[in-house]
């Protein structure tokens, strides 16, 4: 499987009123390829999916499990990174004037960066937050460090936990050695 994410679809009690909050509300630009019962939102680089929750659990097949009670947790939060603190009290200021719920104001957060969250109109969960550790490219897009390279940090942990069959045959016991794997004694 590739490693990427295409389109988050909110499953919403009314299309309209979705699209009324994100398009009207937050000034987002709804794509022409949206139809009456979808709306598509170009979300720098992913796409948001507007669409009425019972046809999306029908159409996941969702509808044969048991409901969740109403304002349950989704189990999941969309979030949306900027390019400061400044810009996440105004980016919630602006989804609260416009109908969201302020669940948490921005505020300064154990990992250090700065976040607040709001609820859409329908309960999906947004965190807006500003983390100095990730770079956001001209469009916004965040621009993640490039992924670790295989080590072998794997075998060298367990060659300094772990005896070399010839300690065992010898009947000695390896000592840790800091940053020299291990020895015997």
């Amino acid at each position: 499987m590739d490693q990427r994410l295409n389109i988050v679809t909110l499953g919403v009690r009314d299309v309209d009123n979705a699209r009324k909050f994100y398009c009207g509300g937050l000034g987002w630009k709804e794509s022409s390829a949206s139809q009456p019962a979808i709306a598509f939102i170009d979300a720098g680089g992913v796409v948001l999916a507007l669409f009425e929750r019972r046809a999306l659990a029908q159409d996941a097949v969702l509808d044969q499990a048991p409901p969740m009670p109403p304002g349950a947790f989704h189990g999941m939060t969309l979030a949306q990174n900027v390019r400061s603190k400044e810009a996440v009290d105004r980016a919630l200021a602006q989804a609260v004037a416009v109908g969201a719920k302020l669940l948490k104001p921005g505020q300064d957060v154990f990992w250090g960066g700065y976040s607040g969250y709001f609820a859409d109109p329908d309960g999906h969960i947004w965190e807006v937050a500003w983390n100095p550790f990730f770079r956001l490219d001209k469009s916004g897009r965040v621009l993640l460090p490039a992924p670790r390279p295989k080590s072998r940090s794997r075998s060298l942990s367990a060659s300094l936990k772990t005896p070399r069959p010839e300690q065992l045959r010898a009947g000695k016991r390896a000592k840790r050695v800091e940053g020299h794997g291990t020895r015997s004694r």
